[in-house]
């Protein structure tokens, strides 16, 4: 295993020489077999795929663009950038219409021969079976047939009269005129509502090119009048119809519950009067404090029933909250103007002052230098930012005392509102009220403007209590009115009327009116139609 030095010519040393080995002369172990194994396709894509990965991740090809603005890089990033804005366009798709033609042609045979296939129904103006042509014996006609009878629904159009609704419908002017006057003579015609549909029939025409006469007609007059006109031995005659209506006032009464309004609106008042209940209630107390679950609602609303079948609602009559079965708040509507008074006679509760326009304050009370005159003087009153134009309203009931120009406040109307408090409102573009004219409250009475010493449009309010001017954001006061003597008492009367309604006696059943009755219809007389005229 081992070679002796002198093999390789190097004598042994004096010192009688250590036997050293070189590297060389170790022999070198057996090498062990290595197996080469072979990988699987998905072992080699996987490779395949990392590499090509890095070398793609090297390639840098979507650079920061915000960053190294102008170098190398960034002019590839740009390039890169336009290559692919280019390759997108080319793919930009076409909106070119889509050809949806039948594959052949269809002449005016092939059209008849598809127009008998369908199938349609003959009251609705089909037109389908097989076309026969014309024989010998067809004789073609002068003038075609017009219908006997013609029937209309016509529409009375807001800011329209009754007169030019029935001549728009073919009603000559003459016969228009004689039934404008037949119905004046049993209504007003102002008092027909916008939106009133009138039936109408016109007959045959006695000669061409004449307007066809009318036959009859038929409208809703009012709630308890209906109106018909009809010819009668060759001459019109009005019929005016009375329709039977009950009166009685629809009462619900509930608990409060969760929530006042659901809880009315779920024991069947309408909408609109718990909305008048809320708002009289509110006068009065802090619906939100002052009203518990426990308590007990009970309104009255206006009501109308008629024989053939209509409801009408109306305005609230009564508000009432109960707790423990006795009365909390009672209140009535009474008098022209709607108030609502306590049982005792003692009217609703009207707190604070409305705002005269919808603005802000640009200028206050005090003093302050004036934008024309250039001195300093006082400011006493309110300006307030408004466009021209904007309506001004009273802030509290009063009597117009003063109506006209007024020097520097241009335009000025005040108002008296009693017990030494007077308004005054300046630089008015136009005036809507006169002197003694009693207003109410949020009533219009003039509108914004910039006359007299005015740098543009606004409102200048000014109040006077005894005669001088005090500041208005510093005013507080209620108003309440009070009911005395033979007014007070057909209050009261009134008042024990409506507590004698028993809840849900509106809703009892009612028996219909014969002479409204309906008569049987026939099936084809229910698919036509009439013409409706606008």
């Amino acid at each position: 295993m081992f070679k002796d030095r002198d093999i390789d010519g190097v004598p042994h040393g004096a010192h009688g020489g250590a036997v050293a080995l070189s590297h060389a002369q170790i022999l070198g172990e057996s090498t062990p077999a290595r197996l080469v194994r072979v990988k699987s396709f998905g072992e080699r894509y996987e490779q395949w795929r990392q590499r090509a990965s890095v070398s793609l991740a090297q390639l840098d090809l979507a650079p920061n663009l915000a960053a190294d603005i102008g170098s190398r890089r960034w002019l590839r990033g740009t390039a890169t950038l336009l290559g692919l804005s280019a390759l997108a366009l080319t793919a930009w798709p076409d909106f070119a219409p889509l050809e949806a033609a039948p594959a052949m042609a269809l002449d005016g045979s092939a059209h008849d021969e598809f127009r008998s296939q369908m199938i349609t129904p003959l009251a609705f103006g089909a037109d389908s079976g097989r076309r026969m042509g014309a024989t010998r014996d067809v004789v073609a006609l002068r003038n075609a047939p017009e219908r006997p009878r013609v029937d209309l629904v016509a529409t009375l159009s807001p800011g329209d009269s009754f007169q030019r609704m029935l001549v728009r419908t073919g009603v000559g002017d003459a016969e228009a005129s004689r039934i404008a006057q037949m119905v004046a003579g049993a209504m007003p015609l102002g008092e027909i509502a916008p939106g009133t549909q009138v039936d109408i029939s016109l007959g045959r025409r006695p000669s061409p090119n004449v307007p066809r006469p009318l036959e009859a007609l038929s409208f809703r007059a009012r709630f308890d009048l209906q109106l018909a006109v009809e010819r009668r031995g060759g001459r019109l005659a009005l019929d005016p119809r009375p329709i039977k209506v009950d009166t009685t006032p629809l009462r619900v009464q509930g608990t409060v519950g969760s929530s006042l309004y659901r809880s009315a609106r779920a024991a069947g008042a309408p909408a609109n009067a718990v909305q008048q209940y809320l708002r009289a209630l509110g006068q009065e107390i802090d619906l939100d404090s002052a009203i518990g679950a426990g308590d007990e609602f009970d309104l009255i609303v206006e009501y109308k029933r008629a024989a053939t079948g209509e409801v009408e609602a109306g305005k609230l009559l009564y508000a009432g909250l109960l707790r423990g079965g006795k009365p909390r708040k009672q209140l009535m509507r009474w008098g022209s103007d709607g108030r609502f008074y306590e049982a005792s006679g003692v009217g609703e509760s009207r707190q604070g002052l409305l705002a005269p326009v919808p603005g802000r304050v640009s200028s206050r009370y005090g003093m302050r230098r004036h934008p024309i005159l250039g001195y300093r003087r006082m400011h006493s009153g309110l300006d307030f930012k408004a466009g021209s134009g904007t309506p001004i309203l009273a802030v509290t009931d009063g009597t117009v005392e003063f109506a006209g120009r007024r020097g520097g406040h241009g335009n000025h109307v005040r108002l008296d509102h009693g017990n030494g408090l007077d308004t005054g409102y300046s630089h008015m573009s136009r005036i809507a009220v006169s002197r003694g004219q009693r207003v109410r409250r949020g009533q219009v009475i003039g509108y914004v403007g910039s006359t007299g010493l005015s740098t543009g449009p606004h409102l200048h309010y000014e109040m006077y209590r005894g005669g001088r001017a005090v500041d208005p954001s510093s005013v507080r006061f209620v108003t309440r009115a009070l009911l005395t003597g033979s007014e007070l008492s057909a209050f009261r009367n009134q008042l024990a009327t409506l507590q004698r309604v028993e809840p849900g006696a509106a809703l009892a059943s009612l028996a219909p009116d014969p002479a409204f009755s309906e008569e049987p219809v026939r099936e084809i007389d229910r698919i036509e139609s009439k013409q409706k005229v606008s």
